[in-house]
């Protein structure tokens, strides 16, 4: 038990030492990674519909 309350402290102890961001670095932050999910999906969602639509015009002439 006393492994387990050690580990507790010491996890409290770290989180005193971080340096959280502040409310407008976080919103930013949070639209970074907005952005780039929107358009790394995007690309990717064209590159399977490119994708499949060559697999189905090579698959017309089998």
């Amino acid at each position: 038990m006393n492994r387990i309350q050690l580990y507790i402290t010491d996890a409290i102890e770290e989180l005193r030492h971080v340096r959280w961001p502040t409310r407008q670095q976080a919103i930013r932050l949070s639209v970074i990674v907005l952005a780039f999910t929107a358009a790394s999906s995007a690309l990717f969602g064209f590159v399977d519909f490119v994708l499949s639509e060559a697999v189905s015009f090579l698959l017309q002439f089998s």
